[in-house]
C-alpha cells in the first residue's frame, strides 16, 4: 500500500498476483490506488491501459476494478492526481477542524464522510451554536495559515499516547500528527503540511437523531462555493441595484410589504365575496321552507376559490350554497345553520352514488369526483335532496 508512506506518489509499476471477473478485477504486489476506507472514497485513474473504476479493501489484499480487461503480468499504474489531492486536502481538513473542536468545546468526532461535492463529520454534542461555528472556523483557518507540518509515523498500538480518541486496534498503528494540534489514528492519504489544505468552510450545520452533523468544504471547493454563492448574491441583488450586503434589510422590507399586500388582498377579496353573496342571495326566490339554493359553476379549480363566497352566502338567512368547477371536477357545499340541513351528511350519499369522495362538517363539506358527467349527477342529486 504505497499510499501509506507516499501519498503524493501518483505512478507506479506492479506486478499482476490475480485477476478474476474475466479479467476486469485485478490483484497487485503493490499499489497507490486507495481503496475506499475510514470514509474516504476511492481513487480513480489508469492501470494497463484501462479507466479503474473501483478500489475495495478486502483485507489482505486490494481489488482494482477496471472498464476493460488487461493482459500482461506488469502493469504501470497512474492515480488521478486531481481527484487525490482534493481528497487529501478534504481529510486532513477535516481532522484539522476535529482537533479544533474538540480542544475548544469538548465535542467528540463520531462519524466522517467525504462526499463528491462536501464532506460532512457528526459530532456528539446537542447543538453547535452559530458563534462556535465562527470560532472553530476562524481558528482552523488560522492554523492552515500557520502552515503547521503534517506527518506520518507508525507506532506500537500500546505505547500510542496522546490519541485525540483511543483506537481499539493492536499491533501497529499509523498515526497523523498536526504539530501541536492533532494525533490520530488514521489510514488515509492527507496533505504535508495544513497550507495545503486551503481554505475551509463550514457550510451547514444540522441536528441528526442525537448528534449535529457539520458539513464542510475544504480547498478548492470551498472556493468554488464562495464564488458560486458570491455571483448568487450579485445575481439575486442587480435587479435592484443594490449592494449583497443591503440584501438583508432590502427583503425585510418587502416581506412586510408583501405581507400587508395580501393581507389587503384578502380584505378586497372577502369584501367582493360578501357583495356578491348577497346580490346572489336577493335575486333567488325562497322556497317553501324559506331556504335560498344557489348553484355556481366555474370552468376550472381549485373548489377552495369558491370557499369565500361560499361561507358569506352560508352565513345569509335560509342560505344553501352548491359550488362546482371542473379541472379536477369538484362541488363544495355550505348551508346555514337556520335551513336545518347538515352539509357533511347530505353531501356523503350523494358522492357515494357519484363515485366520489371527501367529508366535512355540519356547516361545509366538499368532495371530488373523477368526470364532468359525475359531477352533474352530483349537483342533480343535491338539489333532488333539496327539493323533497
Amino acid at each position: 500500500r504505497l499510499y501509506y508512506t507516499d501519498a503524493y506518489g501518483t505512478t507506479f509499476t506492479a506486478t499482476v498476483t490475480g485477476r478474476a471477473d474475466d479479467g476486469r478485477r485485478i490483484y497487485l504486489d503493490r499499489t497507490a490506488f486507495y481503496p475506499t476506507s475510514g470514509g474516504q472514497p476511492f481513487d480513480t485513474g489508469r492501470l494497463g491501459g484501462a479507466a479503474v473504476l473501483d478500489v475495495i479493501d478486502e483485507g489482505e489484499r486490494i481489488a482494482h476494478l477496471l472498464d476493460a480487461p488487461v493482459a500482461g503480468d506488469r502493469l504501470d499504474g497512474a492515480v488521478d492526481w486531481a481527484r487525490r489531492f482534493d481528497h487529501m486536502q478534504q481529510h486532513t481538513g477535516q481532522h484539522l477542524l476535529s482537533a479544533v473542536i474538540a480542544e475548544r468545546f469538548g465535542y467528540r468526532t463520531i462519524s466522517v464522510h467525504f462526499g463528491r461535492e462536501s464532506a460532512t463529520l457528526d459530532l456528539d454534542a446537542p447543538t453547535f451554536p452559530a458563534a462556535q461555528v465562527v470560532e472553530a472556523e476562524t481558528r482552523a483557518n488560522a492554523a492552515i495559515v500557520e502552515n503547521r507540518p503534517v506527518t506520518v509515523t507508525f507506532e506500537a498500538a500500546a505505547g500510542a499516547a496522546g490519541l485525540r480518541q483511543a483506537s481499539d486496534r493492536e499491533g501497529t498503528l499509523r498515526i497523523l500528527t498536526i504539530e501541536g494540534l492533532d494525533r490520530s489514528a488514521c489510514g488515509g492519504t492527507h496533505v504535508r503540511a495544513t497550507g495545503e489544505i486551503g481554505p475551509i468552510l463550514i457550510r451547514k450545520v444540522e441536528r441528526v437523531k442525537q448528534q449535529v452533523r457539520v458539513e464542510f468544504l475544504c480547498g478548492a471547493r470551498a472556493l468554488r462555493c464562495a464564488r458560486a454563492e458570491a455571483g448568487l448574491l450579485a445575481t439575486i441583488a442587480a435587479p435592484y441595484s443594490a449592494a449583497p450586503e443591503d440584501l438583508p434589510a432590502l427583503l425585510a422590507a418587502q416581506r412586510a410589504e408583501l405581507k400587508a399586500g395580501v393581507t389587503a388582498r384578502r380584505e378586497l377579496e372577502q369584501a367582493l365575496a360578501d357583495y356578491r353573496a348577497r346580490e346572489l342571495h336577493a335575486s333567488i326566490t325562497p322556497d317553501p321552507r324559506g331556504r335560498r339554493a344557489a348553484v355556481v359553476r366555474e370552468a376550472a379549480g381549485p373548489v377552495e376559490r369558491l370557499r369565500p363566497l361560499a361561507l358569506a352566502y352560508a352565513a345569509l338567512p335560509g342560505g344553501v350554497f352548491i359550488g362546482a368547477v371542473g379541472a379536477p371536477p369538484a362541488l363544495l357545499l355550505a348551508v346555514a345553520a337556520d335551513t336545518g340541513l347538515d352539509a357533511a351528511r347530505m353531501l356523503k350519499p350523494a358522492l357515494d352514488a357519484a363515485g366520489g369522495r371527501g367529508g366535512g362538517n355540519a356547516r361545509m363539506a366538499q368532495g371530488t369526483v373523477g368526470t364532468d358527467a359525475s359531477l352533474d349527477a352530483l349537483v342533480e342529486a343535491l338539489a333532488t335532496t333539496l327539493s323533497s
